[in-house]
């Protein structure tokens, strides 16, 4: 009797929680996570481990600067996040979106608006589609681009993710039929922050409301000027972090429909780099050697980091050529053997890293600094704390 009174007690139990939490109890049933109880029943609380930032750049024909701005300091952004903890000493992960606006080339229909690329943690996309930006005249509507990005990506509901954007441009805040206060106003509701950068004067972006943009969600205001060249610093290291770079790319072992494409691409992005600057290549390089330069769609080295991984349901024609026809422990030795290599690679180029970092210090002025880069890096990191990060030094 007693079992039985305990059993129609847990019924209670689960029926209330149906009726009471509805959607969430659907994503509990969905989550790999364990629930968590103490005293009770406890909602589960996800892991604070992630980072979605969209940028949505103005592409009309006065942009040129803030476009190659965007190339060179990306890596700037990525290595920041390299150092960055979270929650129980937790290494959050980072995705980037791309939008572009203002440029005459897109749809009028659409609002001269165009999704370049949806959230996505493969930085050599990420690269790739912000070299593919070019300029051209248009009209730039900050509140209807805003709004898109809203609808258009997967946000998600964490409230311990950090989400923010960053908009950048030169024309009033104001542009555009949909009014830019119900844009941020929905961008609240859904705890993402909106940072604006405005190309040019400070007090002129003001105005025009840039400044206002931001800060009803809390965001950041920055003005910037955007056809500034970037003062790099070459450092006695460069030389050699670009050398272990090439060797790092010999230990990808690519398979799969995607390995021939991805690998092609690794290098090309190697190469658009190497034609903005040296030091944009050696930063590039430094991201590679990082834990958020992960491949494991297509190159095995970074696949076989997976638990669950078994390299004998990889078709024979899906390996590379050198691998085709070998035994399951054959692979697996050489596989190894590579990670072991990249492994030693990437520590190296870390190293010498902490020693360019400590010699651009001692040489670089305030005003040397990329300006986009600054930009960013402030907003994140005050947004950031907000969300229990913290960096590393």
């Amino acid at each position: 009797m007693k079992n039985l009174k305990q059993i129609l007690i847990m019924g209670a139990i689960t029926l209330g929680m149906s009726n009471s939490y509805g959607s969430d109890l659907n994503y509990l049933n969905s989550s790999k996570e364990p629930i968590l109880t103490e005293a009770g029943i406890e909602k589960y609380k996800p892991a604070n481990n992630l980072v979605k930032i969209a940028l949505l750049l103005d592409t009309s024909n006065s942009m040129d600067g803030l476009i190659n701005q965007a190339k060179a300091q990306l890596w700037d952004i990525v290595n920041k996040f390299t150092h960055a903890k979270c929650g129980n000493d937790g290494r959050p992960q980072l995705q980037i979106a791309l939008y572009q606006y203002g440029n005459d080339n897109l749809s009028s229909r659409e609002g001269y608006i165009q999704q370049v690329l949806g959230f996505s943690s493969d930085l050599d996309e990420i690269s790739e589609k912000l070299f593919s930006l070019s300029t051209n005249g248009g009209e730039e509507y900050c509140g209807r681009v805003i709004q898109t990005s809203l609808n258009q990506l997967d946000w998600g509901k964490n409230p311990d993710n950090l989400k923010m954007i960053f908009i950048a441009g030169n024309e009033p805040f104001t542009q555009g039929k949909l009014n830019y206060r119900d844009a941020v106003a929905n961008a609240k509701e859904k705890d993402i922050v909106i940072n604006t950068i405005f190309c040019g004067a400070y007090e002129q972006g003001i105005n025009t409301d840039w400044k206002n943009g931001a800060q009803l969600t809390g965001g950041e205001y920055m003005a910037i000027d955007h056809n500034r060249k970037v003062v790099h610093i070459n450092t006695p290291y460069d030389d050699v972090i670009i050398r272990l770079n090439s060797k790092l790319n010999s230990t990808y072992i690519s398979y799969g429909a995607l390995g021939a494409t991805k690998i092609q691409q690794q290098s090309a992005q190697d190469d658009n780099a190497m034609e903005m600057e040296e030091a944009v290549a050696v930063k590039r390089a430094v991201s590679k050697s990082s834990r958020l330069y992960s491949n494991s769609s297509w190159d095995l080295v970074d696949a076989s980091k997976d638990k669950d991984f078994d390299i004998a349901k990889i078709k024979n024609e899906q390996l590379p050529m050198e691998l085709q026809g070998k035994s399951k422990a054959e692979i697996a030795t050489y596989v190894e053997d590579k990670k072991k290599e990249r492994i030693g690679i990437q520590k190296e180029i870390q190293e010498l890293n902490s020693k360019r970092e400590t010699y651009i210090a001692e040489q670089q002025k305030d005003n040397e600094k990329g300006e986009l880069e600054n930009a960013m890096l402030t907003a994140i990191k005050k947004q950031a704390a907000k969300k229990n990060y913290r960096w590393e030094q």
